[in-house]
């Protein structure tokens, strides 16, 4: 690959010599952070090597699935290691999970990031007045299917809500799997409005709520709530996408974010396939040691 950084080549995911073509290890959890590597068998980074695009179709984009749907372990692309692997947050030398917030069990959805993408966190955004929260752009996909950490799925863009978190940006896209039994009903949100009725209400009170039992304050939104419909929404993905160019360009100041990359090679932080290799090898093969699995009950918050 020369130039761009975009590609058609696919690529998937699997764990460091664990597992078997494709693989990935939710059962596993905490373990080893997941990288990822290409068809090919070379290290890529799902942050930057990954194409936004699926194709030159308007509205099919390439989604990097960090959490299950129904699970609790907060996983995430690693925006400050070198090559991103997928790796559970932690906090205060403690591994961290969503709490499960009546009448819900963990995330609602699949979540995970769209590549190539970046929310500049010195760069206020017109439409919210907010700066960007320094990570990829979140995705919420959803369809029927149970997806696992480290799949790569192709989604189709539904609409967006706008998460004021801490006084940042932090977008979130609505989208379904194109490869989803209902995918061919869902066009724009109204549809999800008309087909998964009080889906979108409570999403807005699952992102609403789920950091209070933390002891933090309800999270607010832009435009009062308000879901955006697709035109918006590719036009937000457009710009974050825009964001992450002048990231990999060295254009702007990116602060602690790794741009280590494979295929986009006229990046300043582009390396060689024998030094991504080198720096996989580098990580510890033990696995963390954190605190164990949250505890399985659900908080009440009633008003």
């Amino acid at each position: 690959m020369v130039g761009s950084g975009f590609t058609d080549e696919e690529t998937e995911a699997s764990e460091i010599g664990l597992l078997p073509h494709g693989g990935v290890w939710p059962a596993l959890l905490p373990r080893l952070p997941l990288f990822f590597k290409n068809v090919a068998g070379h290290y890529i980074s799902p942050f930057h090597d990954i194409p936004l695009k699926v194709d030159s179709t308007e509205n099919l984009f390439n989604m990097v699935v960090e959490v299950p749907r129904w699970t609790n372990a907060k996983m995430e692309i690693a925006t400050k290691e070198p090559l991103n692997p997928i790796k559970q947050d932690i906090k205060n030398s403690k591994l961290r999970y969503v709490a499960n917030i009546f009448p819900h069990k963990g995330y609602i959805w699949n979540y995970g990031a769209l590549p190539q993408t970046w929310e500049d966190p010195h760069r206020k955004d017109k439409s919210t007045d907010c700066c960007g929260d320094n990570d990829p752009t979140d995705v919420c996909e959803i369809g029927s299917k149970v997806l696992s950490c480290g799949e790569v799925i192709h989604v189709k863009i539904l609409g967006i809500l706008a998460l004021i978190d801490q006084g940042e940006t932090d977008w979130k896209i609505i989208a379904i799997n194109v490869n989803d039994p209902e995918a061919s009903k869902f066009h724009d949100i109204d549809d999800v409005k008309k087909y998964k009725a009080g889906y979108l209400e409570a999403m807005l009170n699952w992102f609403r709520f789920y950091k209070v039992p933390e002891g933090k304050p309800e999270n607010q939104f832009a435009f009062n709530g308000e879901f955006k419909n697709k035109a918006f929404a590719l036009e937000v993905i457009k710009s974050t996408h825009e964001c992450w160019k002048t990231l990999l360009m060295k254009k702007c100041d990116g602060g602690a974010i790794s741009c280590t990359n494979v295929q986009v090679c006229d990046s300043p932080f582009h390396c060689t396939q024998e030094e991504a290799r080198s720096i996989v090898e580098l990580v510890s093969s033990s696995p963390n040691k954190g605190s164990k699995e949250e505890e399985q009950v659900w908080h009440f918050l009633g008003k």
